[in-house]
């Protein structure tokens, strides 16, 4: 076990000449590319170590409260106006150099896939932090103070203001609601919508993948297995409605998918199930591919219909697909900047944040900030190391917009 970022002693060597002919210019530039690796160390130990404070607080969609105001909290502390909405959002602006010019918003979300009774244990390893959350998105909320921390060490104010943002729902049912609520905040003013994930460094998202979610419900009479045999069963019926969605075909191009994440009900071994759910999720990357297939879906469940067997289809969740093209200004400053901290860059589409301004026309990309895997499980972790990498690239980043 090690201390994350803790700077090996060989560093020291840069103040000593390594020739008796090099110059004290040579020294002197050498040291200069030294303190500036210790500098970049440094933040990213402060930021690490951050990270891990922010995991242990539990923040399951629609209960970020407690996390929420602990961002508040430290964005407060760099002295920056920091203030939380109505919906727990939390906002921070980082004075530009013009107060009229227009501002930058870059986020990061609250929210897990985590019950809030989930152990949150967190092991630091020589290279690796794991543990439930620290990849998404701890990391990225933990970023927001990394990217004001560069800019002050670099001395770098980016022309207009920089809008730093802790918002709620990202995660599963939470509808991109966080995000919806900081788009009726600012709107079409901001030169670019930048949201960060912590995992998936080399990504740059600037396509919205589109998701529509079901609730199928059924509801029979239920009754005993045997005096009431011949009886409806809500479970064999949404086993029946399972089984005709899995029939559906399925494009490939524009490629779309669908999933039953999670079927439950009946009551007893030796009672005929009176009411029985599942948990649909469909998505693509068209817009009008998702609307086909969701009408599909729909379909099936009014076939499903009949006296003595009641089948309900909700919708509990939605995100637009949208998109801007790879010649985007944007796009194309993302990938300058990855490839600036020596990073080589990948155009993707993905379901996040950045899918609500997408969909509106605006400019947006999201952003993975370090390597890692095992996301949504408790075995989740990020390499530390290449989170530098992310760190510069975000800067980089911000600065070129801006300018």
């Amino acid at each position: 076990m090690e201390e994350i970022g803790q700077w090996p002693d060989r560093a020291l060597s840069a103040f000593e000449p390594r020739t008796v002919g090099e110059t004290a210019l040579a020294v002197s530039d050498r040291l200069a590319a030294t303190q500036s690796m210790v500098t970049s160390m440094t933040i990213l130990s402060r930021v690490l170590n951050l990270a891990a404070e922010i995991q242990q607080i539990p923040a399951p969609t629609y209960e970020e409260a407690r996390r929420a105001e602990f961002m508040r909290v430290r964005f407060a502390a760099e002295g920056l106006e920091a203030e939380t909405d109505a919906l727990g959002n939390v906002y921070a602006r980082f004075p530009g150099a013009d107060r009229e010019a227009r501002p930058i918003v870059v986020s990061a979300h609250l929210d897990t896939v985590f019950p809030a009774e989930t152990p949150l244990t967190l092991r630091r390893e020589r290279d690796r932090m794991l543990g439930p959350g620290i990849g998404d998105n701890s990391v990225a909320l933990a970023s927001l103070l990394g990217l004001v921390w560069r800019l002050a060490e670099q001395g770098d104010r980016p022309r207009g203001d920089l809008w730093l943002v802790a918002n709620v729902g990202e995660e599963g049912l939470g509808n991109l609601r966080g995000m919806y609520g900081v788009l009726e905040r600012f709107g079409d003013l901001p030169r670019a919508y930048i949201v960060l994930e912590g995992i998936g460094l080399g990504w740059v998202y600037h396509r919205g993948l589109g998701v529509r979610r079901y609730r199928i419900e059924v509801e029979t009479a239920g009754g005993h297995s045997w005096g009431h045999r011949g009886s409806p069963s809500a479970v064999h019926e949404i086993a029946r409605i399972i089984t005709a969605l899995t029939e559906i075909p399925l494009s490939t191009k524009p490629a779309v998918s669908l999933n039953v994440g999670v079927a439950e009900g009946g009551v007893s071994v030796n009672t005929i199930a009176p009411s029985a759910n599942a948990l649909v999720d469909l998505r693509s990357e068209d817009a009008a591919a998702l609307e086909e297939l969701a009408r599909m879906v729909e379909r099936v469940c009014s076939a499903a219909r009949r006296p003595g067997v009641a089948v309900r289809c909700k919708i509990i969740g939605a995100r637009p697909a949208g998109e801007i093209p790879p010649e985007h200004p944007l796009v194309q400053a993302a990938q300058a900047a990855l490839r600036g901290a020596g990073v080589k860059p990948h155009l993707g589409i993905a379901s996040t944040d950045a899918n609500a301004p997408l969909a509106r026309g605006l400019p947006a990309v999201c952003l993975g900030l370090t390597e890692g895997g095992n996301a949504h499980t408790t075995h989740e972790f990020i390499l530390t190391r290449p989170l530098e990498k992310g760190l510069r690239s975000l800067t980089a980043l911000v600065l070129a917009v801006a300018s």
